[in-house]
């Protein structure tokens, strides 16, 4: 008992230092020297919203939001002149807000001719809040529209308003298509270090900003040149070293504030609040550049230390109530458990624990909540079994294959339940063998599409831990399997490596995701070996 006690013990110690350390409070040391931003972009939209669908907030919750901004911004700017049963400028001049009035330019050309009818008559209409218009964004990027088109509505909004026009792009677009500038009152660039072709760690990104701007005020010598786009992801996954959180966040927007009143920009911080719907064409991080959640929860405070997840002492608690109650079910029905057993359990507990952690807030819609609760399913069965596994160690167990795991699924899948009737003596395994093929089919995509695609450590956190623990107690099968286990061990592994030599090194999180995955497939590689000579005489 005292053994027990003692492991216990240490796992608890270990879960707090396990949650602490990446969320303990940082850039306490980083000033923040505005209370209130020049602007930033505002699209009302909530969880459950979505432009794409056509589904759009209400007055009510609009005239909420710009209540709310309204403590910290001077001015904030829009995408497009017509969404919704609302008007932004009708309410952001009831605040006090000022505007940079937007126009979605796409490849639609009827549409665009309402949008900038639109854009005309609300510039004109509103014309003490709205003080720029914005024809189109990122227009070029996307290859909508040829450059002469632009041309001609930009020319076209000129005419029709008082306000100064611009047009909005990454800043190499303007240096590919300068005869823009003739067309504009104020040279409006987008400048996303996280984004670029070559992606910047956080701390090189204000030299980079610095760096594009004077190379612009170069090109466009004279001419007013505004930051129509910038800031930084709170989550998502790395791009080399551009590494998404809360904390280098934080450190951007207030260095780039800093960097700010040295040179004196014009800028525009994307964007007020987190935007789930955008996740479907970015990723998880293209819904985590706001400053406040979609839930309307401020990211960070504006001074003093920020910490990553203010949570974490809740999902500590919950490691270890996880573990206690592994470990106590498991003494329960098999009492000769031990000291080996609580500390899987601490292991099982933490891996839940995080695998909530890193599911729960990322289920942006029906699909993704779907998934996570039978991955969250299947990994609470996953430890449940690995305890049973471990208590009855010494046991004699059935020989099961890939094979045999493919051929349950099959059953399963076209309704044939007889298959389970013997679970206990296979559910261990064809789980995992289940959980290795998802990993598999996951890892193809991370390498043929990597781009939007998140590392999925929280998907496999119990079934990392099921290698780790028979590891340890040195009882991983080895030989006895087949062409599943070959084919897909193969295909991880090499996928893993192929797709770390495609990642750059600086890119930790991919580095160890792909050490992750090399992990999961060593088991089904390990089968494919010989079996080891018998020692019976």
């Amino acid at each position: 008992m005292s053994r027990i006690l003692a492991a216990l013990a240490a796992t608890a110690f270990l879960t707090l230092a396990a949650w602490w350390w990446p969320n303990r409070p940082q850039a306490g040391d980083v000033p923040m020297l505005a209370e209130r931003f020049n602007s930033v972009s505002f699209a009302p939209f909530r969880p459950g919203h979505s432009p794409l669908r056509d589904i759009f907030p209400t007055a009510a919750e609009v005239d909420a939001d710009m209540a709310l901004v309204a403590r910290r911004v001077r001015a904030i700017r829009t995408y497009a002149s017509m969404e919704g049963e609302y008007e932004v400028a009708e309410i952001a001049a009831r605040h006090g807000v000022r505007m940079w009035k937007g126009a979605w330019l796409g490849s639609n050309r009827a549409q665009n001719e309402r949008e900038l009818a639109r854009l005309i008559e609300i510039a004109n209409a509103h014309p003490e809040t709205v003080e720029r218009v914005v024809v189109g964004n990122e227009v070029l990027l996307r290859r909508d529209l040829p450059v002469g088109e632009l041309i001609a509505a930009l020319d076209r909004v000129k005419a029709a308003v008082r306000q100064p026009v611009t047009y909005a792009d990454v800043w190499e677009f303007w240096v590919q298509f300068p005869e823009l500038a003739a067309h504009v009152d104020i040279i409006t660039i987008h400048i996303l270090p996280y984004w670029e072709d070559e992606p910047l760690g956080v701390e090189r990104t204000m030299a980079h900003v610095r760096d594009v701007y004077r190379r612009m005020q170069a090109l466009f010598p004279g001419r007013p040149i505004a930051i129509g786009e910038i800031g930084w992801p709170s989550r998502g996954r790395w791009r080399e070293d551009a590494a998404p959180s809360r904390v280098n966040q934080a450190v951007f927007i207030r260095e780039f504030i800093a960097l700010s009143r040295e040179m004196g920009f014009d800028y525009n911080l994307i964007e007020a609040f987190d935007q789930v719907w955008k996740y479907k064409s970015e990723g998880t991080v293209g819904a985590a550049w706001g400053l406040w959640t979609a839930d309307r929860e401020e990211k960070f405070p504006l001074s003093g230390p920020v910490v990553e997840n203010p949570d974490w002492p809740w999902y500590a608690a919950g490691s270890m109530v996880l573990a206690l109650a592994l470990f106590g079910l498991t003494r329960l029905a098999f009492p000769g458990a031990g000291w080996r057993e609580a500390l899987a359990a601490g292991a099982l507990g933490n891996a839940l624990s995080y695998a909530v952690c890193g599911s729960v807030p990322y289920a942006f819609d029906e699909h993704l909540k779907v998934a996570m609760t039978f991955n969250l399913v299947g990994q609470v069965l996953l430890a449940a079994l690995l305890m049973r596994h471990l208590a009855m160690a010494g046991t004699p167990r059935a020989h099961r294959t890939g094979r045999d795991a493919t051929a349950l699924v099959r059953g399963l899948l076209l309704g044939r339940w007889r298959v389970l009737r013997d679970w206990r003596g296979f559910a261990f395994e064809d789980l995992f063998f289940v959980f290795t093929w998802a990993a598999t089919v996951l890892q193809v995509m991370l390498l043929v599409d990597p781009r939007y695609r998140d590392f999925p450590f929280a998907s496999f956190a119990v079934p990392l831990v099921v290698v780790l623990a028979r590891l340890a107690s040195r009882e991983l099968p080895r030989g006895g399997g087949g062409r599943e286990e070959w084919v897909l061990g193969v295909v991880l592994a090499g996928c893993a490596i192929a797709s770390a030599i495609r990642e750059h090194p600086s890119n930790l999180q991919a580095m160890g995701w792909s050490l992750c995955a090399l992990l999961l497939a060593a088991p089904l590689l390990w089968r494919t070996l010989p079996s080891p000579p018998s020692t019976d005489r």
